[in-house]
């Protein structure tokens, strides 16, 4: 590169360093100071990228990852397009499976991508053949020379979160966080963002976010696998149908669960009321913020950092969807806000 001229090797170059923004209007009736770690401005507008990035350089580092590999995963659409980006800079082949609740846009953007898309159903079990679990793995045994990232089981998923995320939001406070609110899915963004935050200040409180129709919550206050607790849910990449290892759940405070319905009104009312236009799981993290603030969990002194995890260009034909949520019912929800439609008529 000439030395003359102030440019990036390449976008992967851009992961990392998102902003910390102070949530103003959409707070102002909460208990303390509320702020936003705003992953979308990652290049490829999620969380994801940090995970992706990390785990293709160990790969590379180690020797795993040569001339020609496939990188296979499985994904609710963000890994996947993090991987599909990575892969493409770095010339790879990348092959995903991906659970059929993903949104028709992140499908559309993995396949834009160069990626290889499967669609596998949402509502199967973690071990039945057709989920998109098994199917990343099947397909790995059937391709020469492939990965499987396995981000769900993978302590590279914590480690990338423990090298960045963490070191990010201890710097932009000055140290000064008392709560971190995350979202917990695979459980590699609020385990690996956790761990650092506690060994800087174990104090600081870590409360987590899980769906109505996932396993999570029950498993960290029980240490049981409750069958019963799972059915569907519409929310992507948040609670789960298994127990991920890549969830270090005794750093972990208390969980909480969100619904359906508010996550999604909250992530229209984030943009509403902050211009901040971020994803699904991003509503859900504020809504759970809102519950736990009604639980008095802050005080006037609290500083609370809330990740968001995407951007929500990613979910047009959803959260964003008029029609979509009206399908869903959301509309009828108590002080749903309702659609405003003005026609004009020549």
């Amino acid at each position: 590169m000439d030395k003359n001229i102030n440019a990036l090797d390449s976008i992967l170059d851009l992961v990392g360093n998102t902003p910390l923004i102070k949530l103003n209007r959409i707070a102002d009736s909460l208990t303390g100071n509320f702020y936003a770690k705003v992953e979308a401005f990652n290049p490829g507008h999620s969380a994801k990228d940090r995970i992706a990035v990390h785990i293709i350089d160990e790969a590379e580092r180690k020797g795993i990852l040569k001339a020609g590999s496939t990188i296979i995963e499985t994904t609710s659409g963000n890994t996947g397009f993090s991987l599909a980006m990575a892969s493409m800079v770095k010339g790879y082949k990348c092959i995903l499976a991906v659970s059929s609740k993903s949104s028709p846009d992140k499908i559309d953007m993995l396949r834009s991508m160069g990626a290889q898309v499967y669609v596998c159903p949402a509502h199967v079990s973690a071990d039945d053949p057709r989920s998109y679990y098994e199917v990343a793995k099947r397909l790995h045994k059937e391709t020469k020379n492939s990965i499987y990232i396995n981000q769900y089981f993978n302590e590279l998923n914590i480690e990338a979160h423990y090298k960045t995320t963490g070191p990010e939001i201890w710097e932009q406070t000055n140290g000064n966080i008392t709560h971190l609110i995350a979202c917990s899915g695979t459980g590699g963004t609020i385990s690996g963002t956790a761990r650092f935050l506690k060994e800087q200040n174990p104090n600081i409180k870590v409360l987590a976010v899980d769906a109505y129709g996932s396993v999570l919550k029950k498993y960290h206050e029980t240490g049981e696998f409750d069958h019963e607790e799972i059915y569907p849910y519409r929310i992507e990449g948040l609670g789960k149908n298994l127990i991920p290892t890549a969830t270090d759940f005794n750093i972990i405070d208390r969980y909480i669960k969100v619904t359906d319905a508010e996550s999604a009104h909250m992530a229209r009312k984030i943009a509403h009321s902050e211009g901040m236009f971020v994803g699904y799981t991003s509503g859900a993290a504020m809504q759970a913020a809102i519950q736990y603030n009604l639980e008095g969990e802050f005080s006037k002194k609290s500083n609370v950092v809330i990740i968001f995890p995407d951007h929500g260009s990613r979910y047009m034909s959803k959260v964003f969807s008029d029609e979509w949520m009206d399908n869903q019912g959301f509309f009828e929800a108590k002080n749903a806000e309702q659609p405003k439609v003005i026609q004009y008529i020549k």
